[in-house]
């Protein structure tokens, strides 16, 4: 009895050895993933000047034959892998000693990220495979690709906004250049943000737009899930309500007084709804943006809708400019014989001065004093060297007191220059008013005079150089009376 017991036993030990035996080597293909050296995958963070985007994934292997490929996988945003994100393959080499192997991969810049992805490990065999843990030991971890990792801004960068009692007001993420893509996250559509007022989370707001219906102080995040961080947040808005007629500032960008040079000073408004500016009161046409942009110095008042009420600013915009002016009135008679000194006084820092006769620079006449001694239309450029860089231009005419003998009946088609400034091309006083266009025009077709009001000042000094050949130019003068067109030679 005792040695058929024996055998009974020995016989069921061999069968389950056999089982075990041939259950082993149906499942002998196995995939070992090492636990991932990091609880997180957050991309993206600039590194040594570049956004570093480099991991690994180390894995064993048993009994896979050659020619296997391995794959890391990385799941949907669900954590499923039916359709799986990202793969990086990395050939199967037969190493008996190791069967060992890491994958370096890197996350999609275009990541929709995600608390929930997981990865994986995958054969082309027996399409084995099995999850990575994260450092935390679990497999469902974040995954981010930071594309945005820049200071930004809200509310056009300013720190307070205004709504109306009863309405609202719409906080954006500030994009003043949406061509220049990495200048706002604004320009990347993958992003989604986090709102929060006071401190707390608003539930549900996650685009670039919040509407506030309630006073607090208010900021955004990017969201990034478990790879937030604080550096990513917005500046912060404090917003309060109004009722209709409450103040509305203006600030001016250059301050006030402001240097009138270069483009300007941009004048901002409280922040509402829309806007309307005007100018000495009176309204400047396309005027509708919460800032404008000006080189003059004026009133102006922007009329703030806050939706549903309305409130007006007001600035007293003064230019920054220096004061100059002539010891001698804007229209001047003297004989032919007479000089007139002319003499700029000014307030400027480090002026210099320039004169000029018509639109031709006067050559050494760099001083604030000028000697006069010829007729005819004059002016000073003032220029300030230092500080707020402007310049002003003082505008003078000098004429002589006796007409010719006889008035000019006939427009000369000859001068000399022999006696300049005394013999210049003169034409009949019928001619000389702010009514009548004269031109005059060289051989060549350029054109050297053009202007209204001619007081017989050409040509001025030292603008003819006569070397073999006596130039010729053409005049054309137009007046209500009708067209007059003629020759000039211009001798010695």
């Amino acid at each position: 009895m005792i040695q058929k017991t024996t055998l009974s036993v020995i016989r069921f030990i061999l069968f389950f050895s056999i089982f075990l035996c041939t259950k082993t080597n149906s499942y002998a293909q196995t995939i070992v993933p090492q636990q991932l050296g990091y609880p997180r995958i957050c991309a993206g963070l600039i590194v040594d000047g570049k956004p570093f985007n480099e991991y690994n994934a180390t894995f064993s292997y048993v009994d896979f034959p050659a020619g296997t490929t391995f794959e890391v996988q990385l799941s949907d945003d669900l954590g499923n892998f039916t359709t799986p994100t990202a793969t990086t393959k990395i050939s199967f080499v037969d190493n008996p000693a190791l069967q060992q192997q890491t994958i370096k991969f890197a996350v999609p810049t275009s990541l929709k990220g995600s608390n929930t992805y997981s990865m994986r490990i995958i054969s082309s065999t027996n399409k084995t495979s099995l999850s990575f843990k994260n450092s935390q030991g679990v497999t469902s971890f974040p995954i981010y690709y930071r594309t945005f990792v820049e200071t930004f801004f809200i509310n056009d960068k300013l720190a307070s906004a205004t709504y109306c009692s009863g309405g609202s007001l719409s906080l954006s993420i500030y994009n003043p250049t949406p061509a220049d893509i990495p200048s706002s996250p604004a320009n990347y559509p993958n992003l989604k943000y986090k709102w929060f007022k006071d401190d707390v989370a608003i539930a549900g707001q996650s685009g670039k737009t919040l509407l506030v219906n309630a006073p607090g102080v208010y900021y955004a995040q990017i969201d990034y899930g478990g790879c937030n961080d604080e550096n990513f947040s917005s500046n912060r808005v404090t917003v309060t309500s109004a009722a209709s007629g409450s103040s509305v500032t203006v600030d001016s960008s250059l301050g006030n007084p402001f240097c009138s040079s270069g483009t300007g000073t941009t004048l901002t408004a409280t922040a509402g709804n829309k806007y309307q500016w005007k100018k000495n009161g009176a309204v400047i046409t396309g005027a509708t943006n919460r800032s404008y942009t000006t080189n003059e110095a004026a009133v102006y008042t922007v009329d703030v809708d806050f939706g549903g009420c309305t409130a007006t600013g007001t600035i007293d915009l003064k230019g920054n400019n220096f004061t100059a002016s002539l010891n001698v009135p804007a229209t001047n008679v003297i004989s032919p014989s007479e000089t007139l000194s002319v003499t700029v006084t000014t307030n400027a820092v480090n002026p210099t001065f320039q004169w000029y006769l018509g639109s031709t620079v006067i050559a050494g006449a760099t001083s604030n004093t000028y000697l006069v001694a010829a007729r005819g239309n004059y002016k000073v450029k003032v220029s300030q060297s230092s500080g707020c860089t402007v310049e002003q231009e003082l505008p003078f005419t000098v004429s002589y007191d006796s007409t010719p003998p006889t008035d000019i009946q006939k427009i000369a088609n000859i001068i000399s220059l022999s006696s300049y400034p005394y013999d210049v091309w003169d034409i009949p006083s019928e001619y000389k008013n702010a009514e009548t266009s004269v031109k005059i025009i060289s051989s060549n077709g350029d054109m050297v005079l053009d202007v209204v009001n001619y007081q017989g000042d050409w040509p001025p000094s030292g603008s003819i150089d006569i070397k073999n050949v006596n130039p010729v130019y053409y005049y054309v003068i137009q007046s209500g009376t009708g067209e007059r067109k003629g020759s000039i030679t211009v001798i010695k």
